[in-house]
């Protein structure tokens, strides 16, 4: 949960910048690579040690090592995008293979408690679906008011500047649109 919670602030505070997407840095590419090769092996690594185990321990395993590949995969993703719609994407990938995982610890259970087990799983994964959701459109909410705040700023400049008259005026206008980046 900490690690959602850290995602969601990671991509709060680039969304709350105001940048759409920020500017790559040329390793950019090279780090997202590299973490999809680290990914890769850690998820082979954990394959080789679940091989070990048998029955439904070694299909649990096999989740578990599914779902930290797809974790890790997902966040180098979005960072490499840095767009609010790649941090939700990639959350929504997250919830999904963590619902894969907890389908097959399910299984270990039978009865009353299984369907107890398969609806817990479900509640999640829709929690934490909607919680991408409702993040996502409070950060767009946060970025048009942000948006509308600095129009009605500008509007005020533009309107003080109507108090010369000018050269003056000329350049209390271009002053204004310098600092609105209008």
């Amino acid at each position: 949960m900490k690690r959602t919670h850290a995602f969601l602030l990671v991509g709060a505070a680039l969304a709350w910048a105001g940048s759409a997407r920020a500017q790559a840095v040329p390793d950019a590419k090279a780090a997202f690579e590299q973490a999809k090769a680290m990914a890769e092996a850690n998820y082979k690594a954990a394959k080789a040690r679940c091989d070990q185990i048998a029955g439904n321990p070694h299909a649990l395993c096999i989740a578990e090592a599914r779902a930290a590949r797809v974790r890790t995969e997902e966040e180098a993703g979005a960072a490499y995008k840095n767009t609010l719609s790649a941090y939700t994407d990639a959350r929504m990938r997250i919830a999904s293979a963590n619902y894969d995982r907890d389908r097959v610890r399910c299984a270990a259970v039978t009865g009353n408690d299984r369907d107890v087990c398969l609806e817990q799983a479900k509640a999640s994964l829709i929690a934490a679906q909607a919680d991408a959701k409702a993040d996502r459109k409070s950060i767009e909410a946060r970025q048009d008011a942000q948006q509308d705040k600095l129009a009605a700023q500008y509007r005020v400049a533009i309107e003080k500047c109507d108090a010369y008259a000018g050269a003056v005026k000329d350049q209390c206008v271009d002053a204004a649109k310098t600092a609105f980046r209008k």
